[in-house]
């Protein structure tokens, strides 16, 4: 290594950017094919999100020497930044291929095939990096997620994979925790915490801000722990509605359980499960008496220090679904979401009055588009003569899935390929709620549910076909639906989900009928009605405080 590339290396690690990529360019004088120099430069390029140039040097650092995995991986980083997804896949396949024990880039390469609809794939890849470091809970929980995804899991399998999450990385947590000494004082205000990644523009947001601007602020004092290191308009809307904001950013998990307890907090709400910025190994070191999940995860976190689960009977029934749970369901009386529509984008005409042709469609992540879910789909447009097909996700970044997708729809039905409009994703949200303008009919995806995109659907008053499942994950859009007062848009076969699309499709008058009232309907549905979703959070979380208070009360506490 030359004086000036090893000055350029501790330059970059101080945080030196400008000084560490004058000296790389010092050293590409006497040597232009210089791996490492060409490496750091696009590496600091993406640091400086010029993307354009973080690839140019990645490239030429890869030709310089075609072996170099890390400069692969990091070429598809910024491919992958720049949104050309297949280029970004091939890259970190070539950083594996490079370096087959190259965890880092099996996990990125696990990220951005999920995105482009290969989730057994992406599962592989993930997998493969967990067996390289069995410490790396966060790829572990990536593992669980993309699970979900599958079109056929065991949900006694999930479960006991997320159990085993716990028991690798957190049970052993427990014999530290210290005793609470929370104030027992009656008619005092409940302290809860928000835990979250998610105070930002995202789906979690929209369900998670109706509650925030309506909570009983005599009976809730809220404190958000927020994981956001890129604040945005979302953030400072939730930052006005807490009493308290704390950053979680770059805080060991350790400090952050401890920063938590001090703040005395009762009731601890994780609102990202095991998705990306998760932080259950801060919930492990159980810093507050009560500890619940919600909203951000279809399913259970496995974690032992995790108390409860907030659901309703809808998603999860009484007697069907507590066997999948580590947690104990807490069952809201009416739903357990809450949507809060951003825009005032105002539906059209349905389509089909126009050109008679009918257009169903999906906006759903690619990732939940399965084989299964694509063959009930050929089956709807097969019986319904010139239908059209919108399809729209970011996954369709990639032309190798919109091919895939087609050649299987085409080869399932029969029907060409010119009834088939498949889009990758819009650059606003207006311009993503407008494109609803276009379809007439959705079709939800399964066993994994929308949740965002069926509010959405509903909103610009386009109905929603769903097909019930026998987990929570595949019950959502039952949920909204019968919460929105639609209960005839569930099927509980796959051969009625397809009865439900062509029947509808069929019936011009039910689909204006639709998109005249669907807006009025859903605001005044259960599922819009933001104060009583508040009493309703407010008195679960009630429930759970005087359970633990019991508890403290029982013969089996005192003597334990």
């Amino acid at each position: 290594m030359s004086k000036d590339f090893e000055l350029a290396v501790q330059c970059h690690q101080a945080g030196l950017l400008d000084k560490a990529a004058r000296l790389c360019r010092k050293v590409l004088i006497k040597k232009p094919k210089h791996a490492r120099a060409l490496h750091l430069l696009g590496f600091i390029a993406h640091q400086e999100n010029d993307l354009v140039a973080a690839i140019e040097w990645h490239q030429k650092a890869v030709a310089a020497k075609p072996d170099f995995a890390q400069a692969h991986n990091s070429l598809g980083g910024a491919l992958f930044a720049a949104k050309r997804m297949d280029e970004a896949i091939a890259s970190f396949r070539r950083a594996v291929a490079a370096m087959p024990d190259y965890a880092e880039a099996l996990k990125n390469l696990g990220i951005a095939l999920k995105d482009a609809g290969l989730v057994e794939e992406a599962l592989d890849a993930q997998r493969r990096a967990l067996s390289l470091h069995r410490s790396w809970h966060a790829v572990h929980s990536a593992c669980l997620f993309t699970r979900h995804s599958l079109a056929v899991d065991d949900p006694m399998e999930l479960l006991a994979d997320h159990r085993s999450w716990d028991r690798i990385y957190a049970s052993h947590l427990a014999g530290m925790i210290a005793p609470h000494a929370n104030s027992r004082l009656a008619g005092r205000r409940l302290r809860v915490g928000l835990v979250s990644p998610d105070f930002k523009q995202h789906p979690v947001m929209r369900f998670l801000l109706p509650f925030l601007e309506h909570h009983n602020r005599e009976q809730i004092e809220l404190f958000a722990y927020s994981q956001v290191s890129e604040v945005d308009e979302w953030t400072e809307l939730a930052r006005k509605q807490v009493g308290h904001w704390r950053t979680l950013v770059d805080v060991p998990d350790a400090e952050a359980a401890a920063l938590i307890r001090a703040d005395e907090i009762d009731i601890l709400v994780d609102l990202a499960g095991h998705t990306h910025g998760n932080r259950l190994m801060v919930f492990a070191r159980k810093p507050a008496p009560v500890q619940v999940t919600y909203l951000g995860y279809p399913g259970t976190t496995g974690l032992s220090a995790m108390d409860y689960r907030i659901t309703d009977a809808f998603a999860d029934p009484p007697g069907m679904t507590e066997g999948y749970h580590s947690e104990e369901l807490i069952r809201l009386a009416g739903c357990a979401w809450c949507y809060g529509p951003d825009s005032q984008n105002v539906p059209s005409e349905s389509p089909a009055t126009q050109s008679g042709v009918v257009t169903f469609g999906s906006f759903n992540n690619l990732a939940k588009i399965n084989d299964r879910t694509l063959g009930l789909w050929a089956r709807i447009l097969e019986a319904v003569p010139g239908s059209r097909l919108l399809l729209k996700s970011a996954g369709f970044l990639s032309m190798d899935a919109r091919r895939r997708v087609r050649e299987s729809l085409c080869s399932q039905s029969g029907i060409g390929e010119e009834r088939l409009d498949i889009r990758g994703p819009e650059d606003s949200h207006e311009s993503h709620l407008a494109l609803y303008r276009e379809m007439d009919i959705s079709l939800d995806t399964f066993p994994y549910h929308g949740t965002t995109t069926t509010c959405e659907s509903l909103w610009m008053g386009v109905p929603v076909v769903t097909l019930a499942g026998r987990t929570h994950v595949s019950r959502v859009g039952v949920s909204l639906l019968t919460n929105v007062g639609l209960p005839e848009l569930i099927a509980e076969s796959e051969d009625d989900y397809v009865r439900i699309a062509v029947e509808l499709a069929r019936d011009i008058k039910r689909l204006v009928n639709y998109r005249t009232n669907l807006r009025d309907t859903m605001l005044g549905s259960r599922l819009l009605d933001a104060p009583s979703f508040a009493r309703e959070i407010e008195g679960a979380f009630q429930q759970m405080w005087m359970s633990w208070e019991a508890s403290l009360d029982s013969p089996k506490a005192a003597n334990p």
